[in-house]
């Protein structure tokens, strides 16, 4: 299959494995993350799916942990994060917990998306996208991003990749 043509600068994620590779293979062939033109716009326009998508990517397809946040915002009405760090934390569960699940570990993900939305909410105004839209470097976006609850090192490297290819930033010369 030949390669499609896209605005976007192809990165080399070589050392990457796993279910984002394979998002960024198809990003590749087809211009598509999730396979899901709906999912992939969310994302691409909202920096809070870009980020929670990235911290759904635990143990299920990276397809379906971005696809959540679309499942997620729907079951809500917004996936603003101030009004999800306010939340009574057994009603997010349920939320999480409806079929088809957000995510297979509904109560676990459903905490630290409350846990990750407090410090959004406090920190960033609400905005994920604060964390990376005033022209800071990579190396200072990963330093935040890993001290986000459920972002270790590689997740929070991971990052680079999903901002990238969902046009939250250009880090094609970085």
């Amino acid at each position: 299959m030949p390669e499609k043509q896209n605005p976007i600068k192809l990165l080399d994620y070589g050392t990457l494995e796993g279910g984002l590779t394979r998002m960024m293979n198809r990003f590749r062939d087809e211009g598509s993350m999730t396979g899901d033109s709906e999912a992939d716009d969310f994302v691409k326009s909202n920096g809070n799916a870009a980020l929670l998508g990235m911290l759904f990517d635990q143990r299920i397809r990276a397809e379906y942990a971005f696809i959540g946040t679309v499942r997620l915002r729907d079951r809500l009405g917004h996936l603003d994060m101030n009004r999800i760090a306010k939340m009574d934390g057994e009603k997010l569960r349920e939320k999480f917990a409806e079929k088809p699940a957000v995510h297979r570990f509904t109560n676990k993900m459903a905490d630290m998306t409350r846990a990750v939305a407090k410090i959004i909410s406090d920190e960033y105004n609400g905005d994920a996208s604060n964390m990376w839209n005033d022209g800071s470097d990579f190396s200072e976006i990963q330093k935040r991003v890993k001290a986000l609850p459920g972002f270790g090192p590689q997740k929070s490297y991971k990052m680079k990749f999903v901002l990238h290819y969902f046009g939250h930033r250009d880090f094609g010369d970085e």
